[in-house]
């Protein structure tokens, strides 16, 4: 008889909160007037651009490596991304005294693979599409015996997410409704848990880029789907198919999927800058970008924003933020 796969539950996020205390940064919530006003609703955004790494990603990394055995931690961690949870494997690995080898696609951006390597990491690269970075990831940590850290395929990495939504809601109260990034669908399953727990009558609202809808086509099928793997400004949701533990935690908490374009993203990661004053990168600024775009109705009363991060270096958020006529 096979075994059940492993779920997550709000006792692990409680508990992965717990184990980041003093360790991941409380990040602040952020209002806007301007925001409310356009969007006629009262909204609260997580600013994890302020995380360490620049990016939520590092909550679940840390929550996942922390709870490895001694002896295997010693031998070194390994894990395959995009960017921001190579950066966050590479710090926890650093912060807990051990060496970590990253896998990232050779189009990952020039910063993201910089700074991963400035934490101390391996950086191996391979053609996201060409090649299977899972099988990759997978044969790289068994061939040198390192602990393999999914970026979102992980209880552990899932609960340390939810920290994320957990911190919010203690802030802000009860909300009507939360707006979610969505790749692999880590970072929603985790926040889904615990705002389901907290609050149960609250909506989570997952946002993908138009290119990238594969949870999205996957909730609507009732099963996983696989797209071509997406061509988006949005690096860090460029996926093709949802995680086989996170998409039945979405299946069963997430309410909807919102889609946006990489010109809406771009409004976003521009409104954000000029009104809120804070740098987003394109995967971060996708439910912001629904929002402003319209692409969830008619909005409730009050609603929370995860901005997932802000890792983009300097030159490309000026290109792709440049306005045509000032060209």
């Amino acid at each position: 008889m096979a075994a059940a796969a492993p779920t997550v539950t709000f006792t692990d996020v409680r508990e992965a909160a717990a184990r980041l205390e003093g360790i991941a940064h409380r990040t602040p919530v952020l209002t806007s007037r301007t925001l409310n006003s356009l969007v006629g609703a009262e909204v609260f955004i997580k600013a994890e651009n302020f995380q360490r790494i620049g990016a939520f990603k590092f909550r679940g990394a840390y929550n996942a490596a922390a709870q490895l055995p001694p002896d295997q931690l010693a031998k070194g961690i390994a894990a395959y991304s995009s960017g921001n949870h190579a950066q966050a494997v590479a710090l926890a690995a650093r912060e807990l005294g051990t060496t970590a080898v990253i896998l990232m696609p050779e189009d990952a951006p020039r910063s993201k693979r910089e700074a991963t390597a400035g934490y101390g990491a391996e950086v191996v690269t391979y053609d996201r599409y060409t090649q299977d970075r899972t099988a990759l990831g997978h044969a790289l940590a068994e061939d040198r015996g390192l602990a393999l850290i999914p970026p979102y395929d992980h209880p552990h990495v899932i609960a340390g997410q939810g920290t994320a939504a957990l911190e919010l809601l203690e802030e802000t109260g009860p909300l009507d409704a939360l707006l979610v990034p969505v790749g692999g669908g880590g970072l929603i399953a985790g926040s889904a848990t615990a705002a389901t727990a907290v609050h149960p009558g609250i909506r989570v609202i997952g946002v993908e880029p138009e290119a990238g809808d594969d949870t999205k086509r996957s909730l609507e099928a009732g099963t996983r789907v696989t797209v071509p793997v997406p061509r988006t400004i949005a690096d860090g949701q460029a996926l093709d198919t949802p995680g086989a533990l996170t998409f039945p935690l979405n299946q069963r908490l997430v309410e909807a999927i919102a889609l946006v374009s990489d010109a809406e993203i771009v409004t976003a990661m521009r409104f954000a800058f000029e009104r809120l004053k804070i740098v987003l990168e394109p995967s971060g600024a996708t439910p912001l970008a629904a929002l402003l775009a319209g692409r969830i109705g008619d909005p409730p009363r009050r609603i929370g924003v995860i901005a997932s991060g802000g890792n983009i270096d300097a030159d490309r958020f000026a290109a792709l933020t440049a306005r045509p006529d000032r060209g």
